[in-house]
């Protein structure tokens, strides 16, 4: 009996080590596939392909958790196309809904909410600045031990190939090493070697330190706009008594719209978006920030932080990102000059916004029921999520012909859109160019410098025209229609040299008249 225990005791054993070794194999095998398919998708997949699978799994993912969930007590449940609409919108951050906002569990806002997390442009540029990470060799030790090794073969080479002769050499008295004559070459090759590797180094840390820095900046910007937001409605009865009628939990709301106002996305979980909202200055203007920092101010906002991070650490790596700005491959990295640029760039556009909105519409009835201050807030409010954010206090379909135009126009212009001098041009793209060179764009004239693009006259020329038409445009909308006026201004379009004056002339005719 005792035999027999043993002997079972010995099989399993015997299969209990076969187990372990077979599966330990196979995660050996399934981690060796994993990292073929990584090095795949990182070094030879076209990053727009890789970028398109992400977007098309993410969308397929909240699709499925958006149906497993369910809609709201009350509200009928939204056909499969609808969903998978909203969740492709939420991911891609296009804000373009087919259902009402209000229809969705407080679940579903919380699945929303995280694909507009995981598609906001801030984040997915970090996750490619950490795969990009992964391009680097980080080996600087192993490139020296190549060339110690490569050395060392050599001279003992070298050496063995004198030592067959060595007798021939001893006669001639010249008992020498033939790699003593290469040594200078070898110390050079090693040298360059290092400050490559050094290099390479360097670059992998500060491109690790830049991903890392990007994802602390969303974190710490969403959790403080997260928390300011939900203190206000907490602390604002007004505020909270919206969101207690259409049944909306005061956290959910407010971690959505800080996501969806950072991502620039457009969502709020209202169905009236920020017009029931338009009287609470205060949550205005705590979201008025987060638009301008999570999109047209991300770059200038980013190289600020890195530098104050350079003065107080002192780290090397901080240093080297902003030296080596454009060497880091980060397309939301920007020099410091164009940083500035950027934005005073974002700033006159929003003060130019507001000058004219305020000017066309502070006495229309899309302002009704608004005190002064809240109109000032509210406009500045409209002004700055023009561009991208696509929230709004006012209803768009009462808004003046001209001010559409003018933001049709906002948001034709890319994020990082910045009027530097030509000047600063040259000496941003051309450093290394003669001073002659220099000289030359230098002396062009004022007019040059100041030239816009052809489609800039088009919608100056057709704003213009509906401030001044603005009476017609309302009493005569089949004669005088944005259309019309845009074909009219196309057809006759004057040549370039000719716009700016005719601009001039033509603003002052309509100022006068």
């Amino acid at each position: 009996m005792s035999n027999t225990i043993i002997c079972f005791g010995r099989k399993l054993e015997h299969f209990s080590s076969n187990s372990r070794s077979k599966l330990s194999c196979f995660n050996q095998s399934y981690r060796g596939l994993i990292s073929t398919c990584f090095r795949f998708l990182v070094f030879r997949v076209n990053p727009f392909w890789v970028q398109l699978a992400y977007f098309i799994v993410v969308s397929l993912v909240g699709f499925g958790a958006l149906k497993m969930s369910n809609p709201k007590s009350g509200s009928v449940s939204p056909n499969n196309i609808d969903v998978f609409f909203t969740s492709v919108s939420a991911t891609t951050v296009s804000s373009m809904s087919t259902v009402e906002m209000e229809v969705f569990s407080n679940t579903q806002l919380i699945i929303i909410t995280i694909l507009m997390l995981v598609g906001g442009e801030v984040f997915t540029s970090m996750l490619g600045l950490l795969l990009g990470r992964f391009r680097f060799e980080k080996r600087p030790s192993f490139d020296g031990d190549i060339v110690n090794s490569i050395s060392n073969r050599g001279l003992q080479s070298d050496c063995s190939l004198t030592s067959k002769n060595i007798s021939q050499e001893v006669e001639l008295g010249r008992i020498t090493c033939s790699a003593l004559a290469n040594e200078k070459p070898i110390t050079d090759l090693e040298s360059n070697k290092n400050l490559t590797s050094d290099s390479k180094s360097l670059k992998y840390k500060a491109t690790g330190y830049l991903g890392y820095l990007v994802l602390g900046y969303l974190l710490v910007v969403h959790a403080v706009g997260s928390s300011l937001v939900s203190m206000y409605v907490s602390l604002v009865p007004s505020a909270r008594k919206i969101l207690k009628t259409k049944g909306i939990d005061i956290r959910t709301f407010s971690f959505f719209t800080v996501v969806s106002t950072l991502a620039n996305c457009g969502f709020v979980p209202t169905n009236e978006n920020m017009i029931v909202f338009k009287k609470n200055s205060g949550l205005l203007l705590l979201l008025i920030p987060q638009i301008l920092i999570g999109n047209t101010l991300y770059p200038a906002c980013l190289r600020a932080l890195i530098w104050v991070l350079d003065k107080m650490t002192k780290k090397v790596e901080f240093s080297y990102i902003l030296k080596n700005w454009k060497e880091m491959g980060y397309s939301h990295l920007l020099s410091g000059l164009h940083s500035s640029f950027l934005a005073a760039t974002v700033f006159g556009l929003t003060l130019v916004q507001f000058i004219l909105f305020c000017s066309m519409e502070w006495n229309s009835e899309t302002m009704d029921g608004f005190s002064s201050y809240q109109k000032v807030v509210g406009s500045l409010f409209q002004v700055v999520n023009s561009r991208y954010a696509g929230e709004s206090v006012v209803d768009l379909s009462t808004i003046s012909s001209a001010i559409l135009v003018l933001f049709v126009v906002m948001m034709y212009l890319p994020p990082y859109t910045s009027f530097i001098p030509i000047k600063y041009q040259k000496k941003e793209i051309e450093k290394e160019k003669v001073k002659g060179s220099q000289n030359e764009s230098a002396g062009k004239s004022i007019l040059e410098c100041v030239l816009f693009s052809q489609l800039s006259y088009l919608a100056i020329f057709i704003i213009l025209i509906c401030i001044s038409e603005r009476q017609k445009l309302k009493e005569d909308p089949l004669n005088f229609n944005v259309l019309n006026i845009t074909i009219e201004v196309v057809r006759q379009f004057l040549p370039p040299r000719c716009l700016p004056f005719t601009i001039l002339l033509f603003f002052l005719f309509s100022v006068f008249t």
